[in-house]
């Protein structure tokens, strides 16, 4: 790694730190975490409280082709229709330290759109 990806690195954790220092997920409202890397986009409702994940769902999974905006929002979709098989309609949105633009913002609308409330 170079100097000015360690930096950039160092930033998103710093901001991650921030956001998680005030996002904590209960039983009755879980974590909607998001991870984003260049290629996929990952997200799990997590109970902070027991420390489990209570779904998962990432691109790695989506059958349709289509653009990283597109696949994201299909996530969403998939997060929130698992989320809603085990009963839990609201979350707490921790975007991870990313910017709640582009992918990020796509995913929480496609869970949106499926019926989760953030």
């Amino acid at each position: 790694m170079t100097d000015r990806t360690k930096q950039k690195r160092i930033i998103q954790i710093r901001r991650k730190n921030r956001a998680r220092s005030k996002i904590f997920g209960t039983k009755e409202r879980p974590r909607l975490a998001i991870k984003r890397s260049l290629s996929h986009i990952y997200a799990q409702v997590i109970d902070d409280e027991k420390g489990t994940t209570i779904a998962a769902a990432s691109d790695l999974k989506v059958k349709s082709k289509g653009s990283k905006m597109e696949i994201a929002r299909e996530v969403g979709k998939m997060i929130a229709e698992e989320a809603q098989t085990k009963k839990i309609n609201k979350v707490i949105f921790d975007r991870g330290g990313s910017k709640y633009h582009g992918r990020v913002k796509a995913l929480a609308e496609g869970a949106r759109e499926a019926g989760l409330e953030f």
